[in-house]
């Protein structure tokens, strides 16, 4: 393959990384603990976790996994939002040589019962907020081992008691539970303090994570991802970050804005791990929903690295507080898992200085497979190049590649991309050509520099007699009225077109009209792209990384 991208790489940034440097993450982990030890790794609602405390509390809690009789590669499911014990609990599972199941802590029971039986967790680490949810479903599961948390557990004496009476009291936080078998989290740290941690010999080979798509295309499946997949995507965008954090001035400990959730896989690998390696401290936001409370969060710090997504920035950009803050050190802002809009990208370099590097990239590769330049000081309407030792492919419906500059599905190719999906050997095959290639469903051109630019999702396309209409590019356009805030379209049946294009607009300024808006989409559209309905909302669905679920609003118009 000619891979023509290497040539708009920046310079410092190398065509291949080696990921034989680290025998797995444990490896890693344990070398970052011992030397960062002093740093702080993490902070929580006022509360500092050294990479020194996080080595010490992953060991006691990785011997009580031990000590449970679990096999080698058994997994263990972890059910929070950004807290303490989310970190402790990831390294303590890897620690133990077991596998984490990353959890959404909103699931639904049914939901929750789908991946408990899918992965054969033996164990779970949860929070109190969300134990009856698992009350619900353990019964028809593997679970054997109940870990449960509450949210002041790693916030001192005094601090967490106080914590644990408001969430538990005063805000009416943590429903009513049964689960008499459970261990209480410190109880578990304190049992694990006495007991000895064998060592494990996990390899590139070894499962660490399987990670579960979102299921917003079908039914939820799990990302096999190995120790050999994580560490060398952490070393892919470390590699391609050092251009712009090696610029003076000099970092030594970056500050990182941990607010996506950590069961999401950037967070994931982006923060916890990649952050690792640095010897980065993680400002962690338990719920980046409260805008205020985000921002008070990120008071007195000066961050340099902030991952989000669009959802997310444009949130920030609205509430007046966040203005105030130091974006001196702001070196990369990353934005990922749905389209960063221009109008958003621009709000954004002009308030902190730094622009919205859009990266691609999805649960099976990791993340990470293509980003942009670290290094570029403006917005390209790209995802960018492929990161080193990946080769991306546009592909047509045969699997062959396309013309330079045609549409065709994105294919990824590289150390990053998991190996299948657990147990469901049919639809690994749906998704892996011959030659190693894993087809995102996601559509995409390249030009002639290397950069890829999505057009959309194969099943977000709209026909509209004959002509393709694809609803980022709609959205993108409606996005930048001064009267809106948020938008989304889904394409619904027409008897004459087929299909014809409805608009689900959250407004800025109440007084924007359906013909006022209609009036800009005619000036900036071509007239079949052009909304034919538009529906005013409070608010749209999305996922709880900020993702807007156009899936959602669609089948919410087939059962009307």
């Amino acid at each position: 393959m000619d891979r023509i991208w290497l040539k708009s790489y920046p310079e410092g940034v190398p065509a291949t990384i080696d990921a034989s440097q680290y025998r797995s993450l444990v490896h890693l982990l344990e070398e970052s603990f011992s030397a960062f030890s002093a740093r702080n790794a993490y902070v929580c609602m006022g509360r500092f976790l050294t990479y020194g405390e996080l080595d010490t509390h992953s060991h006691h809690l990785a011997a009580w996994l031990q000590s449970r009789g679990l096999a080698p590669g058994a997994r263990v499911a972890v059910m929070m939002p950004n807290v303490l014990q989310y970190p402790v609990a990831v390294a303590a599972i890897l620690r133990a040589g077991l596998t984490v199941v990353n959890v959404n802590p909103l699931y639904t029971p049914r939901e929750l019962e789908h991946q408990l039986n899918d992965s054969g967790a033996e164990a779970i680490v949860i929070l109190e907020n969300f134990a009856t949810t698992l009350e619900k479903v353990i019964g028809t599961s593997k679970i054997r081992h109940v870990i449960v948390a509450s949210m002041g557990d790693m916030l001192g004496a005094v601090k967490g008691q106080i914590v644990n009476f408001v969430v538990r009291n005063v805000k009416k936080m943590v429903p009513a539970f049964h689960l008499p078998d459970a261990t209480r989290f410190n109880t578990a740290l304190r049992d694990g303090a006495r007991q000895g941690l064998a060592p494990v010999t996990a390899t590139h080979d070894d499962i660490a994570f399987l990670q579960y798509t979102g299921g917003t295309t079908g039914v939820s499946k799990g990302a096999v991802l190995s120790h050999g997949n994580i560490i060398a995507n952490i070393l892919q965008g470390d590699a391609w970050s050092q251009p712009c954090l090696k610029q003076p001035p000099a970092l030594d400990a970056p500050v990182t804005v941990c607010a996506l959730p950590l069961y999401h896989i950037l967070a994931l690998s982006a923060c916890m791990l990649m952050g690792a390696r640095w010897g980065a401290m993680n400002i962690l936001i338990p719920n980046p929903r409260d805008i205020p409370g985000f921002v008070k969060a990120l008071s007195g710090f000066r961050i340099n690295f902030f991952p989000g997504v669009n959802t997310l920035f444009n949130a920030l950009l609205n509430n007046p507080e966040f203005a105030k803050l130091d974006f001196s050190g702001l070196r990369i802002s990353l934005g990922g898992g749905m389209a960063v809009q221009e109008v958003v990208s621009a709000k954004w370099l002009k308030l902190t200085g730094s622009p919205i590097l859009e990266g691609y990239g999805l649960s099976e590769t990791s993340p990470n497979a293509t980003l942009n330049p670290a290094t570029l000081t403006a917005f390209t309407g790209t995802i960018g190049l492929p990161v080193p030792s990946t080769d991306i492919a546009i592909l047509d419906e045969s699997n062959a590649p396309v013309p330079l500059g045609e549409a065709g599905e994105i294919a990824i190719r590289g150390p990053q991309v998991m190996s299948g999906y657990w147990n469901r050997p049919d639809e690994t095959a749906k998704v892996m050509t011959p030659d190693g290639f894993f087809k995102s469903g996601d559509i995409g051109v390249m030009d002639e520099r290397g950069y890829v630019k999505i057009i959309d999702r194969k099943k977000d396309m709209i026909l509209v007699s004959g002509f393709n209409v694809y609803p980022n590019e709609v959205e993108g356009v409606v996005a930048a009225h001064p009267g809106v805030l948020e938008c989304a379209c889904v394409g619904v049946p027409d008897e004459n077109s087929g299909e014809a294009v409805k608009l689900f607009v959250v407004r800025k300024d109440p007084a924007l009209t359906a013909d006022q808006l209609l009036a800009y989409c005619k000036d900036n559209l071509t007239a079949y792209k052009k909304p034919r309905f538009i529906e005013f909302r409070d608010s749209l669905p999305k996922t709880n990384v900020g993702k807007i679920l156009r899936r959602a609003l669609r089948d919410e118009k087939q059962a009307a």
